[in-house]
């Protein structure tokens, strides 16, 4: 991590990664920060938590209040917001496609479809049909994207991401960490890691 960087810890799951996705670069190019995208899953997070799916779904107060939330925020934020049938949707694949491209120019512009099409449009971003179109006009060879997603080199990879969350105390997504180690958690927390990564410059 550069002086500058700060890494953005996200689940395409989470509606309120979504938002940060799409205001990461304003902040960004007027801060003079690099951002570097850390996808992961945070199943694996909530399992170990004793939750099998999300805390939005679990507490239906607080479900309806996020879901709210979003829309007041969306709006605020001038983007699209669509709520998608099925919460939280399965997001293996699209986070093995970003993880097999965790180095690449168009990992962000990638990320940012992904999100758009599930919460901007609400559609299902779980098949592989969701996912090649998001890589067409970005890479080369889409086909060839999704075969490396699949090997056992990125499946190991995203493995080891989740186990670099757990030593990092990430909880939830999105969370954000300063290039001296601070973590700040949620789309509100955005401005704060900036702020603080800039006072220390």
């Amino acid at each position: 991590m550069t002086d500058f960087e700060l890494e953005f810890w996200f689940d395409f799951a989470s509606p309120y990664a979504y938002l940060s996705a799409g205001r990461l670069d304003d902040w960004m190019s007027s801060a003079g920060i690099n951002v570097r995208w850390m996808p992961f899953l945070l199943g694996p997070v909530f399992k170990k938590q004793g939750w099998q799916t999300s805390p939005f779904n679990l507490y239906p107060l607080k479900g309806k209040y996020m879901w709210r939330d979003i829309e007041r925020l969306s709006k605020r934020y001038d983007v699209c917001f669509n709520r998608p049938d099925e919460f939280p949707q399965h997001t293996l694949l699209a986070t093995r496609v970003a993880m097999a491209g965790c180095d690449e120019d168009w990992l962000p512009a990638f990320c940012k479809r992904i999100f758009h099409k599930e919460f901007g449009l609400g559609q299902d971003i779980s098949g592989m049909k969701a996912v090649i179109s998001s890589l067409e006009g970005l890479v080369d060879n889409p086909a060839g994207w999704m075969k490396r997603a699949v090997t056992a080199k990125t499946k190991k990879a995203l493995v080891e991401r989740g186990t670099e969350a757990e030593r990092k105390s990430i909880f939830g997504a999105p969370s954000f960490i300063t290039p001296d180690g601070e973590l700040f958690w949620g789309d509100d927390r955005l401005e704060h890691a900036i702020e603080w990564i800039l006072r220390r410059r």
